[in-house]
């Protein structure tokens, strides 16, 4: 707990997401237009900055398909240049900045935060096999950490799904969250994330409180916070929001600089 309010020194700290337009080589991705792939993160960047965000996450949100595990060195590369547009903007504002890679890309992930100068990653699949929408993902706590260890980025903190969202659980059927979270700090995750069963859908308000009883970890809330309904998760620790600041809540809109700054008002001053 103690890393986690060091780097964001508030509770609930409020992550904006930032979803990276389709990358070289993606199914999506508009043809030798990478510089404006770039120029949309840096006016996301400031556009959260400017309406008081405490944290900044980037995500390959729109290279869908995505692939299981593996990306090739073209995403990890682009990862690294959007990433570092991201922290010039951000520059002196000591904003927390992380980032996800998709579709469990943990170690390339690791990797790009230790070169850009990153503060946390989201890793998908810490613990325990999941179905997912992109096949079979298999546990990587132990392949992550020592990897974090080999490349010296141990202050790069480790925000663990469990429970992933887009997945099939029937495996772990017999496990409940509060187990799942359990080995997953048994792990040495250095926060628990809980989603809704897909991007933009509500977390349960109860295997919150379950975790909060049971973990000694901050706890982060990675789908489906709103304005409506943020209060209902005040013993959370984090929001990690993406499709509610977007115009209509639709992932793929653009960022609307009222609705984050009217949330950032509002969870300031309960």
């Amino acid at each position: 707990m103690n890393k986690f309010q060091e780097l964001f020194k508030k509770s609930p700290a409020v992550i904006g997401m930032i979803h990276v337009k389709a990358l070289p080589g993606t199914p999506r991705y508009r043809g030798n237009r990478f510089q404006q792939v770039i120029d949309q993160v840096k006016k996301e960047t400031d556009i959260y900055l400017k309406a008081g965000v405490d944290g900044l996450l980037i995500e390959n949100m729109h290279d869908i398909p995505y692939t299981n595990r593996v990306v090739g060195p073209e995403i990890t590369a682009s990862m690294t240049a959007v990433s570092q547009a991201m922290k010039e903007i951000v520059n002196k504002d000591e904003v927390p900045c992380g980032i996800q890679i998709l579709a469990g890309c943990n170690k390339e992930a690791l990797a790009v935060a230790k070169a850009t100068h990153l503060d946390f990653i989201r890793a998908e699949g810490f613990v325990f096999t999941q179905v997912a929408d992109e096949g079979m993902i298999q546990s990587d706590a132990g392949e992550l950490l020592r990897y974090r260890k080999t490349i010296d980025a141990e202050n790069v903190l480790v925000f663990t799904d469990i429970k992933k969202k887009h997945s099939s659980h029937a495996i772990t059927s017999d496990l409940n969250i509060e187990d799942i979270a359990k080995a997953a700090e048994f792990f040495l995750s250095d926060g628990l994330i809980i989603t809704g069963s897909s991007t933009g859908k509500q977390a349960s308000t109860t295997e919150l409180e379950t975790l909060t009883e049971c973990s000694n970890l901050p706890i982060l809330i990675g789908s489906g916070i709103t304005s409506e309904n943020c209060s209902s998760y005040n013993k959370a620790h984090g929001f990690i929001i993406g499709s509610y600041f977007k115009d209509q809540g639709y992932w793929e809109n653009e960022i609307n600089y009222e609705k984050v700054k009217e949330f950032m008002i509002r969870v300031n001053n309960r």
